[in-house]
This record gives structure tokens, C-alpha cells and sequence, in this order.
């Protein structure tokens, strides 16, 4: 009785969409087999159910722009390092590290707060400030797990994921989002619209999640000892060749700005870092190669493109909106806006904690959540960073996010740690994506 009340307003086509979407979600949470053979098979599901009517359809995921921006920024993050962008932070750290760790405290979430504007990938961030963290933890005197060495885990690891929201092109989740919005007719945001619409509210989350999580690990694990000024710089293997850094420098530098004043409808988004990618691929330039292109997370490239395509078909046969509506039954009638926000956003949040990452998570929730913007009243961009903002501050557990999962995996932080710390972070940013979509965005 209450399965078939639970199914009822459902077509056939739309409860075996449910079906594939049942068996998506436990192949890619339980990973049973590879990541990659489970989003083929749910291409072939999408077509040995007749819920397409043919191959073309089935991967029309594969066609959407953000699956080849994601791929450009990931080569262009690779030439960045190549050509020694990680030194010059690494000696940016080091110059205000001499003051003590206290400079490294408030310094680095800064830090950490802008550099997806020059480092397109959160995993790129992770790898280049780790061994650097290590080693200032080492010259200030402090043991392997100081509290020191804790917090700044945290802030490469977690703060870090949430620091990737602040402009669409600061990593792979960011560029699914914004391309969500367009092709969902949300808004046509350019670079500045995006950051300003979220990287206020995301900064005053992430300023007070810094702080609490000082202030806990220090009274959990206060430091016995003394900091030492820095008198060493850190020296590096390679060596850098100036007028090729300065080249990627400027070229990158001309890419940001064209996304800033040009016109995406004359210039689209992909174009310039094509062209950039192109261009560091030139014989006197070297940096993308063969190797560097066959390095890239195909994987994951397929998972997110079938991803694509299942949330696309569930919007396209009506699918999302027939479980939107069985969704909202929950919200008590005649609510008013602020409840069916507050319970939208439990409902976004308790569907992501079984993710493992935003972005497959944001291809599926999204067409089945934005179809409660008429049902509730709330303007569809106001919705939209709702969804954005919880999908992507979720880091609950280690494997909510690759760089979470890569701090932890330090056996730095303990279990209690995490979870603490990722269950305050999460509801925090969770209470200010609702305060933000109903008074400021």
C-alpha cells in the first residue's frame, strides 16, 4: 500500500528512469566496481530499458560544455605547476611565516580564500601546500599532530573544497553548477555575477568556521611548544625557466580577463582556455603533451557525463518533477516561505550525505529540486545557490570531497576531529545558504 502510494503518479518510463537512478546512486556510493564501468552501464540501462530511444540520446551528457571546461582547467592547473606557479606561493608563505605560526593562522585561510582565482583545482592546491605545511610545522618546533599542523589540514583540505565555489571557473564543481544554470535557463552569469553572488556569504561562513575550528583544536590539543622564526627558504629541485613563467603568467592573466569583460554570447566560456590550452602545447612552450592529456581523471570524466545524462532525461520525460512533487508532501500545507526553505535545504542536504562527491551530486539533485521553485515561490537563481552552496560545503565525511578525503588520509586528524569539524562546517554553511537565498541573493 504505501509503495504503490509512494509510486503513484508516476508513468512507466518515469519509474524505470527511478530505477536506473536507484542503481546509479549505489554504484557510484558503494563503488562495487570501477567508477568507470559503472557510468557505461548506466548508459546501456538507459537504453536496455527504453527509457531513450536510441544511443544518441543516451549520451548527450557527453555533449555538455562543462565536461570540457572541467578537462581544459585541468591541463592548464598542470602547466601552472609545470612552470613553477606552486614556487612563488611556496615563497609567499615562507616571507609571512617568519613572524611565527600566528602569520600562518590568520594568513593562510586568506590565502587559501583566493587562490581558486589562480589555481583552477582544489587537488592541484592540496598537493602544492601540503609538503609545504609539513615542513613549516617541522621549523616552528611542533609535533607531527600539533594542533598547528591540524588547522592547516583543515584549511587545504576542507576550507579549501569550499574555497573552489567562489568563482565558477575555481574547479570542476563550480563549472557543473554554472553550467546547470544556463542550461537550465536559470541566468546568464558572467565571472564578476557569479562572484559576487557567492563569495560573500561563502567568506563570512568560511571566516567563522576558521575560528571555531582554532579554537577547538587548540583547547583539545594546546601546543607546548615554543615557535621559531624561519631562517631557511625552501628550495626546490627544478628549475624554472623566467620567460616561460612569465608567459603562462600573462597568458592566464589575458583568459581571466576576457572571461570578465567579454560577452559570452560572442565569446563563449570554453573558447579561451581552448585556445590557452592550445597555445601552451606550442613547440617553444612544451608544457601539454600527450603525457599530460593521457594523465587526466577519464574516469571521473565518465561518470560525470553519464551523470549528465541521466539528469538530463530525468528532467526532460518529467521524471524530476514528478519526485519534486512527491517530495513536498512533506512540508506541512499552508507553510510559510521560510519553512519550505528551511525544508528544501534538509532535503538537498540529507540527499548530498549520501554522495560522495558534489559533483555527481549536483547533476542529479539539481533538475529534481529546482523543480520546487513555482511550488514554493522562490525565484529559480535564489533556489539554484541554495542547492550550490549545501552540495558543495557538504564534507560531513572524509569522502565528501577528494581533498577532505586526502586530508584525513594523513591519520592527522582523528575520526572524532572530522566529524566534528565537518558536521559544524556543513550545517553552518547549510543555515547560510538559506539566510543568503532569502535575504541576499
Amino acid at each position: 500500500m504505501e509503495k504503490n502510494d509512494l509510486l503513484t503518479g508516476f508513468t512507466p518510463e518515469q519509474k524505470r528512469t527511478l530505477m536506473i537512478l536507484a542503481i546509479a546512486m549505489f554504484l557510484w556510493i558503494a563503488a562495487p566496481i570501477p567508477t568507470g564501468a559503472s557510468s557505461i552501464l548506466i548508459l546501456a540501462l538507459l537504453l536496455l530499458f527504453n527509457v531513450v530511444d536510441g544511443i544518441d540520446e543516451a549520451v548527450v551528457g557527453f555533449l555538455s560544455p562543462a565536461l570540457y571546461f572541467i578537462l581544459m582547467l585541468s591541463i592548464i592547473s598542470q602547466a601552472l605547476v609545470k612552470v613553477g606557479i606552486d614556487k612563488i606561493i611556496a615563497r609567499f608563505l615562507l616571507k609571512i611565516s617568519n613572524g611565527g605560526p600566528a602569520f600562518i593562522i590568520v594568513g593562510l585561510p586568506l590565502f587559501i580564500l583566493i587562490m581558486p582565482l589562480f589555481l583552477p583545482s582544489a587537488v592541484a592546491r592540496f598537493k602544492m601546500l601540503l609538503p609545504l605545511i609539513t615542513r613549516l610545522n617541522s621549523f616552528y618546533g611542533l609535533s607531527g599532530n600539533s594542533a598547528f599542523m591540524k588547522y592547516c589540514l583543515y584549511v587545504i583540505g576542507m576550507l579549501n573544497q569550499n574555497a573552489t565555489m567562489i568563482i565558477y571557473t575555481g574547479g570542476g564543481f563550480p563549472i557543473l553548477a554554472s553550467q546547470l544554470i544556463r542550461d537550465y535557463n536559470i541566468a546568464q552569469l558572467g565571472w564578476l555575477d557569479w562572484f559576487f553572488i557567492i563569495a560573500p556569504p561563502l567568506w563570512i561562513g568560511a571566516l567563522i568556521t576558521v575560528f571555531f575550528v582554532w579554537r577547538y583544536l587548540n583547547q583539545k590539543a594546546p601546543e607546548t611548544e615554543k615557535s621559531h622564526v624561519i631562517s631557511e627558504s625552501i628550495q626546490t629541485n627544478k628549475e624554472i625557466t623566467f620567460w616561460k613563467l612569465w608567459v603562462v603568467i600573462l597568458s592566464f592573466l589575458a583568459m581571466i580577463l576576457t572571461w570578465i569583460i567579454a560577452d559570452q554570447q560572442v565569446v563563449p566560456l570554453l573558447i579561451p582556455p581552448m585556445l590557452l590550452v592550445v597555445f601552451y602545447s606550442l613547440p617553444k612552450i612544451g608544457l601539454v603533451t600527450n603525457d599530460v592529456i593521457r594523465s587526466f581523471d577519464w574516469e571521473n570524466f565518465l561518470l560525470l557525463g553519464a551523470s549528465f545524462s541521466l539528469g538530463m532525461i530525468m528532467e526532460a520525460n518529467g521524471t524530476a518533477a514528478a519526485l519534486a512533487g512527491k517530495l513536498i508532501e512533506v512540508i506541512p500545507e499552508g507553510s510559510g516561505i521560510l519553512v519550505k526553505v528551511i525544508a528544501i535545504a534538509v532535503i538537498v542536504f540529507v540527499i548530498r550525505f549520501f554522495f560522495i562527491v558534489p559533483s555527481s551530486a549536483v547533476i542529479v539533485i539539481f533538475p529534481i529540486v529546482m523543480s520546487y521553485s513555482e511550488l514554493i515561490g522562490l525565484p529559480p537563481i535564489q533556489l539554484a545557490f541554495l542547492i550550490i552552496m549545501i552540495i558543495g560545503s557538504m564534507m560531513v565525511l572524509p569522502i565528501h570531497s577528494t581533498t577532505t578525503y586526502l586530508a584525513y588520509g594523513t591519520g592527522i586528524l582523528t575520526k572524532k576531529e572530522q566529524y566534528v569539524i565537518g558536521s559544524f562546517s556543513s550545517v553552518l554553511f547549510m543555515g547560510i545558504a538559506i539566510v543568503a537565498a532569502l535575504f541576499y541573493w
